[in-house]
C-alpha cells in the first residue's frame, strides 16, 4: 500500500497496546439503562453476576483529556490508531469468539494489535480499512478473541444512502426497540463515546451530512445478540456483524432473527418505518 498523504499505514501494522478494565456494577447499571426496552428483562447487576455478552465493550473507557479530542469527538489519531487524513471514522463491523464468560466487577485485561491497513475504493471514493485484533482475558479464565474493522473515509458534500436491503420476512422472532435521543445519549455515556454524530444534531447534519442522529453500531449488535439469546437460548460461541446502512434516531429499531439448518442464527437490525436492514449479524451457539 502506498503512503497516504505522507502517512504510510503499514508503519502501524503490529503496533500493540495493553489495557486493564472492569465493568463495575455502576457502569453495568448505566449500560442496562441504555439497552433496556419492553421485551428485555433487566439483568442482574450485582458484583459477581454474569456479564451479558458484548458488555465488555464498556469496560475499557478511553480517559482522553478534552484537549486531545478531535473535532468529531473521537480521540485524536496518531497514538495507537494511524493518523490517516480522512475526516470520518466508523466501526464498520467485527468478529468475535467466546470461551467461558466474564462477571460484573471482574478484572479484565485487553491486548490490542493493528493487524492490517488496506486501502480500497468505494462508491463514495477512497477509503482505508484498519483491522484491529483484541484478546480480552478475565481474572476467572474466560476470554474473547475479537477483530474490529474500522473504516476511514472522507465526509461527502451530501448524504447519499447505500442501497436499501429489505428486512427478510418469515423470521423466527422480531422485536421492536424504541429509539430516541435519550437512548443514544445514555449509550454514549455508558461507553464513554464522545462521537458527536450520536448526540449533536447540528453537527451530524451540518458537518457529517447525515439527515439525523446516528444510532451506534455496537449498540445495535448488542441488542440483536441479546434478543437472539432470549429466543434461542444457548451459549455464544462465535458472532460476526457488519453495518450495511446507517440507522437514524428518527425511526425505531427492529431486531430480527432466523435459525438456519446448521443451528446458527442469521440476524439483522432494521429501520422500523422504512423496513430496510441496517446491521447484519450471525451468531453461532455452543
Amino acid at each position: 500500500m502506498e503512503a497516504i498523504a505522507n502517512v504510510d499505514g503499514r508503519d502501524w501494522i503490529g503496533r500493540v497496546e495493553t489495557r486493564e478494565g472492569c465493568l463495575t456494577p455502576n457502569l453495568a447499571g448505566m449500560l442496562a439503562g441504555a439497552l433496556g426496552h419492553p421485551a428485555a428483562p433487566v439483568p442482574a447487576l450485582a458484583p459477581g453476576a454474569p456479564m451479558p455478552t458484548l458488555w465488555h465493550w464498556a469496560a475499557f473507557p478511553e480517559f482522553v483529556p478534552l484537549g486531545e479530542l478531535g473535532t468529531d469527538g473521537h480521540p485524536r489519531l496518531g497514538g495507537f490508531l494511524p493518523p490517516l487524513p480522512y475526516s470520518r471514522r466508523m466501526w464498520a463491523g467485527g468478529r468475535l469468539r467466546f470461551e467461558g464468560g466474564f462477571a460484573i466487577g471482574e478484572a479484565l485485561r485487553k491486548r490490542s494489535e493493528i493487524l492490517a491497513v488496506d486501502e480500497k475504493r468505494g462508491a463514495t471514493g477512497p477509503m482505508v480499512f484498519v483491522r484491529v485484533g483484541h484478546r480480552i482475558e478475565g481474572a476467572h479464565g474466560g476470554w474473547i478473541d475479537e477483530e474490529q474493522d474500522i473504516v476511514y473515509l472522507d465526509i461527502p458534500e451530501r448524504f447519499t444512502p447505500p442501497k436499501k436491503i429489505p428486512v427478510p420476512g418469515g423470521a423466527d422472532f422480531t422485536e421492536t426497540v424504541p429509539v430516541n435521543e435519550a437512548r443514544l445519549f445514555r449509550y454514549s455515556a455508558a461507553t464513554y463515546n464522545a462521537h458527536r454524530i450520536h448526540y449533536d444534531l447540528p453537527y451530524a447534519r451540518e458537518i457529517e451530512k447525515y439527515p439525523a442522529l446516528v444510532v451506534h453500531g455496537p449498540m445495535q449488535a448488542t441488542l440483536v445478540m441479546e434478543a437472539a439469546l432470549r429466543h434461542a437460548g444457548g451459549t455464544p460461541r462465535a458472532f460476526r456483524f457488519r453495518g450495511v446502512h446507517p440507522m437514524f434516531a428518527d425511526e425505531d429499531m427492529t431486531l430480527t432473527g432466523t435459525r438456519g439448518e446448521d443451528g446458527a442464527l442469521e440476524l439483522c437490525t432494521g429501520a422500523a418505518g422504512s423496513g430496510h436492514q441496517c446491521l447484519q449479524a450471525r451468531l453461532e451457539l455452543a
